[in-house]
């Protein structure tokens, strides 16, 4: 599956697919619906830095000629003068449960291990999200433990899954490029 799923930055022709994939209840699915949002933020955020930045960045999930979705990371300290990568992760309804968020999530760890200092990426989800949790696992993450009460979401506090991955537990060749 990771040789057809490809990460590319998000051209001006993708944002009305962001702001779908975010202003859609029908289209973000249960666990990811969390109201209405501003639908300039993707098109402020691309004109500003394309989606890239120091604190995190977009890219999309293609497959062929198809958008597939987006994955996302950010910035999250881990101590004083430490941090780590949360990751995230929309898929369109009609592409979720075929693999390409594994492959998604796998290709970004392997490409902000290349590109970036950090030792650890992390992910969260709700632990009811049972399809992200297979498709963190499938993507070599290990769960950690549980985030009591820790996301807001359709009136009601949910508990979250934590995943992460270690530098060390990711094969890159000599050029930092990826290995699979």
């Amino acid at each position: 599956m990771e040789d057809k799923v490809t990460l590319q930055p998000v051209a001006e022709d993708d944002l009305s697919f962001l702001e779908r994939m975010t202003n859609d209840p029908a289209t973000t699915g249960q666990h990811e619906w969390h109201g209405w949002s501003d639908p300039g933020t993707w098109r402020r955020a691309w004109a500003e830095a394309g989606l890239l930045g120091e604190n995190g960045g977009v890219l999309m999930v293609v497959h062929g000629a198809d958008r597939v979705g987006n994955v996302s990371w950010r910035k999250t300290p881990t101590g004083a003068r430490c941090y780590c990568w949360s990751l995230g992760i929309g898929l369109a309804p009609e592409f979720r449960g075929r693999g390409y968020g594994a492959a998604a999530q796998r290709l970004l760890v392997r490409y902000l291990f290349a590109h970036t200092q950090v030792n650890r990426i992390q992910a969260e989800t709700e632990i009811t999200n049972i399809a992200e949790q297979r498709a963190l696992e499938n993507a070599g993450f290990t769960r950690e433990g549980v985030l009591r009460g820790a996301a807001f979401r359709a009136g009601r506090w949910h508990d979250l899954a934590l995943y992460s991955m270690l530098r060390a537990e990711v094969e890159l060749d000599a050029e930092g490029l990826i290995s699979t």
